[in-house]
């Protein structure tokens, strides 16, 4: 309740006019998310390494919101300093900075490659380092004590525990990207900028394509999944939407596992 006495749950939730940036929005859970985030008002860039997969996500999620995309391989320096050059020149401050570009590498471990390492350690944990740094600017902007700015990470629930696969390097990529969020957000807290990071389970994406697509190896992911299922883009968008309302601006230094109970039992 308010001090006039009217509720101020409807609003909770509200992420109306925020300006947010999601890495990897061309696809899977980056689309998911900022498919979400442009249904609830907000306005959202989106980024990928590949240009025509810039602009066919524009051309769908702009049916949607306000919605524009800047193609950047995160990879590299020079690429998070092209994307960060863009937010600054598109957004007067960052409201949200989504960090979901990714990628994985699976190979058995008497084969597994020193390129699987450097590819994956830099994408999916040096560009979030990165990114968020060179966006300070922006995310400063927009930080309040009763608004704060946020960072949200995407992580997975292979660096909560051990997977039966071989992405030694994606998994370890993963365990690093929790630790970084609890660091990143016990510096930035005095700014007034919250950190956290998603862990999601199995999802429809193209990495899980190669079990997902098959009807009996999906009712096998199915099966680990306590809650029966595998997520759908409103879950993840939800708790993305969450994370970044009124609601969550109390929350940082904290690794929420989206994985309808999986990393509680293994």
């Amino acid at each position: 309740m308010n001090r006039a006495g009217a509720s101020e749950v409807p609003g909770l939730f509200d992420v109306a006019g925020k300006r947010v940036v999601v890495t990897g929005g061309t696809r899977g859970i980056g689309y998911m998310i900022a498919k979400g985030f442009a249904e609830a008002g907000a306005r959202v860039a989106i980024s990928s390494r590949k240009p025509e997969a810039c602009e066919a996500a524009v051309g769908e999620l702009s049916a949607f919101g306000d919605v524009v995309a800047h193609p950047a391989d995160l990879a590299t320096e020079e690429g998070v300093a092209d994307l960060a050059a863009f937010v600054a020149g598109t957004f007067d401050g960052v409201d949200v900075l989504v960090n979901n570009a990714g990628a994985t590498w699976g190979a058995p471990l008497e084969e597994f490659p020193a390129a699987g390492f450097d590819k994956i350690v830099n994408v999916n944990v040096k560009s979030v380092f990165l990114l968020t740094q060179k966006l300070l600017p922006q995310l400063r902007a927009a930080a309040s004590i009763d608004d704060p700015a946020r960072v949200i990470n995407v992580g997975s629930i292979d660096g909560l525990g051990v997977s039966g696969t071989d992405n030694f390097s994606y998994g370890a990529s993963k365990a690093a990207v929790h630790m970084l969020t609890r660091k990143l957000a016990a510096t930035l807290a005095r700014e007034y900028i919250t950190v956290n990071a998603v862990a999601p389970g199995p999802f429809p994406t193209k990495m899980t394509a190669f079990l997902l697509d098959d009807p009996e190896l999906k009712s096998e992911v199915e099966g680990t999944v306590p809650l029966g299922r595998v997520g759908s883009p409103e879950d993840i968008a939800g708790t993305a939407i969450f994370l970044s309302s009124r609601a969550g601006a109390y929350l940082t230094a904290t690794v929420i596992p989206v994985d309808g109970g999986t990393s509680g039992t293994r």
